[in-house]
């Protein structure tokens, strides 16, 4: 049998990607091997006649085969032959071969339940490109302290670290990161709490879906505030309760329109999403009282409180509680960046319990070393320092974009008093907000519409949300111009029409 040459023209060199060069070539090898396109014995392009055809330097193919040779995808022989290596790993059984064009199974009668039961808030993954994202949640990363986060990455990855994360952590978390959330996290928000009280979670989301989960059950009452996230409204109907939307004010849920006996209301007291309304503490300390008389459980949810630039935050609804009715969720990956899907719920001891078993059975626990690198992080200041570094820019942004509102006359229905990162923009009557945010793409702006906080609304959504966490202050005045102006249009098209 004839020996397979491997031509150089299978390789590929994108000099505008992310990816070195040397993982360019790496990667065309890797999946030509996996694929079964590169049999064993497959002599490869020499170093110099690749280097020529890519136009790169040799040493940077010379390093690519080395190292896939050393990982056993190839073999050297002689001086400078490169061949596959005999022992290489190889594609599975049917790999390669293309699927089935239809299925015959019936899908949608195989299904037993749809989880896709909320409108998304919709997120374009290329947003770096527009040139006015006011996104609410994404990230500047001009802010973030890359450096300090690779540095304790590379620290989590020390011989004594990894043998500890490395292993099978069952359902347990790193005792660093509960130790510090113990230590620092929860005392800046006035609450006390030992580690059995602590689990850490996949974000916030993944915890307020515990509580869910282990505080419901058919027939039971739960409450949200009205408007009300998505994704927290479409998991409390999925677990086949009665829920029932209450609308928030100035001060956030309407405690007069609870109803009678409710068994659980989740609330965001300090930060209401998505007009950022904050709760008195009045209105917090009757919320308490009302969930001891009628002996219902309240699910906190506290995002946002670390960008309090322009006064302190309130104390959270769990610093005030005497009586272990609030459970209290905790995120990471809204302060530092989204990515990261790391946060903490704090309860009485017997929750933790069954919340760390149910966790258990869905994902085990959170990875490893994602959790050392950020108690790193934590304990090493850069947390804190990246704080500070946001608080500085977001109240330069919050003052810019405050000002271009009104001078375009948007009316801000909602903004935290203490901060945050987002205004709620209350349009002209009629504004269909959908329309807007799409329209507005021709513009290069980025928008929330608010109709997925309001799933039982009639007829078009006139909110919107504009946030400032990942747009430079020196794009806000024009992309809130285009804003006004494009909604303009759409008033005058919609008179004409």
């Amino acid at each position: 049998m004839s020996q397979q040459i491997v031509s150089e023209t299978i390789f590929f060199i994108d000099r505008k990607s992310r990816s070195g060069l040397q993982n360019q070539i790496r990667e065309t090898l890797v999946s030509a091997v996996l694929s079964g396109r590169l049999v064993p014995g497959a002599r490869l392009p020499s170093t110099r006649k690749l280097a020529d055809y890519l136009n790169i330097s040799r040493i940077t193919v010379t390093l690519a085969y080395q190292e896939l040779a050393s990982q056993g995808y190839l073999e050297a022989r002689g001086r400078s032959a490169y061949f596959v290596a005999d022992s290489s790993p190889q594609a599975g059984p049917g790999s390669g071969e293309s699927a089935a064009a239809e299925s015959s199974v019936n899908w949608p009668a195989k299904i037993k339940a749809s989880f896709s039961i909320a409108k998304p808030i919709r997120k374009p993954l290329d947003w770096h490109r527009f040139p006015f994202p006011f996104l609410y949640g994404q990230m500047d990363p001009t802010l973030f302290d890359l450096s300090a986060w690779r540095d304790c990455a590379r620290r989590a990855l020390a011989r004594e670290d990894f043998e500890l994360m490395a292993g099978d952590f069952a359902a347990a978390d790193d005792v660093q990161l509960v130790n510090y959330i113990c230590s620092r996290s929860l005392p800046n928000r006035g609450i006390k709490a030992s580690p059995d009280e602590i689990l850490v979670t996949v974000g916030a989301q993944n915890a307020l879906w515990l509580a869910i989960q282990l505080m419901l059950k058919p027939g039971s009452v739960a409450v949200c505030e009205n408007p009300c996230h998505p994704d927290l409204s479409a998991a409390l109907h999925l677990s086949g309760a009665d829920v029932i939307a209450v609308d928030v004010d100035e001060g956030g849920l309407r405690l007069d329109l609870l109803p009678a006996k409710p068994d659980v209301v989740f609330v965001t007291p300090s930060h209401h999403s998505p007009t950022a309304a904050t709760m008195p503490m009045e209105r917090r300390l009757d919320l308490l009282a009302e969930a001891e008389k009628r002996d219902f459980i309240i699910v906190e949810d506290d995002y946002e409180f670390e960008m309090s630039f322009l006064k302190p935050p309130s104390p959270a609804l769990k610093s005030l509680d005497r009586n272990g009715r609030v459970l209290y969720v905790g995120s990471f990956s809204k302060s530092l960046f989204p990515g990261l899907r790391l946060g903490y719920l704090a309860a009485p001891a017997p929750v933790i319990r069954e919340a760390r078993a149910l966790r258990a059975l869905m994902l085990r626990h959170p990875p490893g070393h994602l959790q050392r690198t950020v108690s790193y992080f934590l304990a090493l200041g850069h947390y804190d320092a990246v704080i500070r570094r946001m608080r500085l820019e977001y109240r330069k942004r919050h003052e810019v974009m405050a000002a271009a509102l009104e001078r375009h006359r948007l009316k801000i229905a909602g903004a935290s008093d203490f901060g945050g990162t987002s205004f709620w923009i209350e349009g002209p009557q009629g504004l269909d907000a959908d329309r807007l945010m799409n329209e507005l793409r021709q513009d290069g702006v980025l928008i929330e519409t608010g109709s997925p906080f309001f799933p039982d609304m009639d007829g078009p959504c006139r909110f919107f949300r504009m946030g400032y966490s990942s747009i430079p202050a020196g794009r806000i005045e024009e992309g809130v111009a285009r804003t006004a102006a494009r909604i303009a249009a759409i008033m005058q098209d919609q008179a004409a029409a």
